[in-house]
C-alpha cells in the first residue's frame, strides 16, 4: 500500500468513470473520486440524470434543433408498431411532427419553454408526457427531450382523467355560451321595413358598418336603435369581437364611472379584491353601445370624451393607463343640440359623437311597414310565449294605422302581446284591437288598404285624436286659421308642422283645464315630451 501523501500538490483529475462503474455499486473505499472541476461535475450529473430519466420513464426521445429524431430509449421502441414503424432505423432521423401525431415538441424547440406536464393522444394511445429544451453553453436551444411519464393514463388515473374531462367540457360549454351571448342577435335585415325612410336608414347603416367611426343613432323611444346598433356591429370588421351594450339611464349616476371604466383592486371599501373590468375593457376590440347618451352626467362626459379621443382609460382608484380599441355607437331620443345650447351636454362631446348620424323614423312616419312589422312581431310573440300564432285582420290593421304610436315599435309589440293574451281567436279583428287601444283611436281608411302615404301627408296630417281635440277647442282659444291652397305650398314644411303641433298642444290643455298629465295622455305623448315642448320658445312650435 502506498504511503499517504503529505505534500499539498494538487491531484491530477481522475479519468471519467466508465459506464460499468456507474452502474455497479461498490465499496466506498473502491469508488472513484468525484471530479474537482465544475464542468466535469456537470457532465457527470447530466449523464446520471439522463440515465435516470431513461430508466424511470415509459419512453424517451431526443430531437435536434431541426426537428429530427436522433435517439429513442428501449422503452420507446414498443410504441413504434402503433405509430406505423417496424424498426428503430425507419423511425430515427425523421422529423418528429411527421411521425408523432399531435406532438408539441416543435413548440418547445421554437419557444425554448418546457412543457412539464401534458396529455398526448394519437393512434398509439394516450400518454402523460413532459418536454424539456436542450441548450448549449451559450444558452441556445439545440434540441429537446420528450418523456413518456405514464402510458394509458385513462386506466391508471381514471378519477383524475374523469375530472379533467368534465372540467374541459364545462370550459368548452362556458366558452360557447359566452360567444353566443356576445354574438350580435340582429343583422341589418332584422330591421323590418321597405318604406323609403326605412330603406334609407338601412342604407346608411350598411355604409357606416364598413368604417370604425363613431355612430350616433337618433330617434324616438322604441324605434329600434339597439337593434340597428347590433346590426352595424354584425356587418363590421369587428363582428368577431364582443358587442357590449349599456343603458346609461338605467345605471345609477354614482355607479356610472365604475361601470364604464372599471375598478382597481381595493379602490374603495367593499370593492372586489381582484378589481373589476369596465364596459370599455369588456368591449376591447369590438363595439360599445351607449344607449340614452343624453342622460350622461356632465362630469362623466369629459372622461368619455378623453376615451373616445385617446382610446385609453384609467380604472377607478388606479393610476395605470389602459389602452383600448373600441368602436362606440351612441343613441338618444333627446334633442342633443338643444341640450348643448342649454348647457346640459358638452358641445365637444356632441361633435365627437355626431360623426355619422343616422335618424331612425318613427312608426307613424312609415305606416306602410305596419303590416310587415305586425307579422314579424306576432311570430316572435308566439315563439316566446308558446301560444298559437295569431293574425290581424284587415280591419284590425286599419285600426292600428289610426294610432299615432308615441311608443313606436315597442308600443306596437306591447299592444300585440296584450291582444294575444286577452283573445283566443286566431284571426284578430278590429274589436279585439280596440279593446287594448285608447278609446279615441279610429280606423284610418285609405284607398286600396294601407297605402304608402306621401311625406307631406305623414308630416302634416294630424292624427284623428289630435284633430278632434284641436277642432273642439280652436274657437275658444282664438287661434289663427291654418293656411290653405297656394299659401300652404309657400310656407316651409317645418313651420307648418310646428304650428299644427302648437295648436294641438294648446287645444289639449284647454280641453283638460290645464292638466298637463291629462293633456299629454290625450295627445299620445310622454309627459316629459310635453314639458320639453312647452319649454321651447314659441317660434320653435
Amino acid at each position: 500500500m502506498p504511503a499517504p501523501r503529505h505534500d499539498d500538490s494538487p491531484l491530477p483529475p481522475p479519468a471519467p468513470p466508465s459506464k460499468s462503474s456507474r452502474s455497479v455499486l461498490t465499496h466506498p473505499a473502491a469508488a472513484p473520486a468525484l471530479p474537482q472541476d465544475a464542468d466535469a461535475v456537470l457532465k457527470l450529473a447530466a449523464q446520471s440524470m439522463f440515465d435516470l430519466l431513461a430508466q424511470a420513464s415509459q419512453g424517451m426521445m431526443v430531437v435536434d434543433r431541426n426537428h429530427r429524431i436522433v435517439w429513442i430509449s428501449e422503452g420507446y421502441k414498443r410504441f413504434l408498431p402503433a405509430l406505423g414503424f417496424d424498426s428503430e432505423q425507419a423511425f430515427v432521423g425523421r422529423r418528429v411532427e411527421e411521425v408523432v401525431p399531435n406532438t408539441q415538441m416543435v413548440q418547445v424547440l421554437e419557444s425554448g419553454r418546457a412543457m412539464l406536464l401534458d396529455l398526448l393522444t394519437n393512434q398509439a394511445g394516450s400518454f402523460l408526457v413532459s418536454r424539456l429544451p436542450l441548450r448549449d453553453g451559450l444558452g441556445e436551444v439545440i434540441g429537446a427531450v420528450g418523456l413518456v411519464l405514464l402510458d394509458h393514463p385513462e386506466t391508471t388515473m381514471q378519477p383524475l382523467m374523469a375530472k379533467f374531462g368534465r372540467l374541459q367540457r364545462e370550459l368548452d360549454d362556458a366558452r360557447r355560451q359566452l360567444a353566443a351571448q356576445r354574438r350580435p342577435k340582429h343583422t341589418i335585415a332584422s330591421y323590418v321595413g321597405s318604406s323609403p325612410v326605412a330603406m334609407e336608414a338601412k342604407r346608411q347603416a350598411r355604409r357606416v358598418a364598413a368604417t370604425s367611426a363613431t355612430v350616433l343613432l337618433l330617434g324616438e323611444t322604441g324605434t329600434g336603435k339597439e337593434l340597428l346598433a347590433q346590426a352595424i356591429h354584425a356587418a363590421s370588421p369587428r363582428a368577431g369581437a364582443a358587442f357590449v351594450g349599456v343603458n346609461i339611464a338605467a345605471v345609477p349616476e354614482t355607479l356610472l364611472e365604475a361601470e364604464f371604466f372599471g375598478v382597481a383592486p381595493g379602490a374603495y371599501t367593499g370593492a372586489d379584491r381582484k378589481g373589476r373590468d369596465g364596459k370599455f375593457k369588456l368591449a376591447d376590440g369590438g363595439t360599445l353601445f351607449l344607449d340614452e347618451i343624453g342622460d350622461m352626467p356632465l362630469a362623466l362626459q369629459a372622461k368619455l370624451l378623453r376615451v373616445l379621443q385617446e382610446q385609453e382609460l384609467e380604472p377607478l382608484g388606479s393610476n395605470q393607463v389602459i389602452r383600448v380599441d373600441v368602436r362606440v355607437i351612441a343613441a338618444t331620443s333627446r334633442d342633443l343640440p338643444a341640450m348643448v345650447a342649454g348647457g346640459q351636454f358638452r358641445a365637444d362631446l356632441y361633435y365627437r359623437l355626431n360623426v355619422l348620424p343616422i335618424r331612425l323614423p318613427a312608426l307613424r312616419e312609415r305606416l306602410d311597414d305596419l303590416e310587415a312589422l305586425v307579422e314579424v312581431l306576432l311570430d316572435d310573440i308566439a315563439r316566446r310565449s308558446g301560444l298559437a300564432h295569431r293574425s290581424i285582420g284587415h280591419d284590425g290593421l286599419e285600426l292600428l294605422a289610426g294610432h299615432d304610436w308615441p311608443g313606436n315599435i315597442r308600443e306596437l309589440r306591447n299592444v300585440l302581446e296584450q291582444v294575444t293574451l286577452l283573445h283566443d281567436e286566431r284571426l284578430l279583428g278590429a274589436e279585439a284591437i280596440r279593446s287594448v287601444l285608447p278609446a279615441h283611436v279610429q280606423p284610418r281608411p285609405q284607398a286600396g288598404g294601407l297605402a304608402v302615404r306621401s311625406g307631406l301627408q305623414s308630416a302634416v296630417e294630424p292624427t284623428p285624436s289630435h284633430l278632434a281635440v284641436a277642432t273642439a277647442s280652436a274657437a275658444a282659444l282664438a287661434l289663427p286659421e291654418l293656411p290653405s291652397g297656394e299659401e300652404l305650398l309657400q310656407r316651409p314644411l317645418p313651420t307648418l308642422v310646428a304650428e299644427l303641433e302648437a295648436r294641438a298642444i294648446q287645444a289639449a290643455l284647454a280641453a283638460t283645464g290645464g292638466n298637463k298629465v291629462a293633456a299629454a295622455r290625450r295627445l299620445g305623448i310622454a309627459r316629459a315630451t310635453l314639458y320639453e315642448k312647452l319649454a321651447q320658445p314659441p317660434s320653435d312650435h
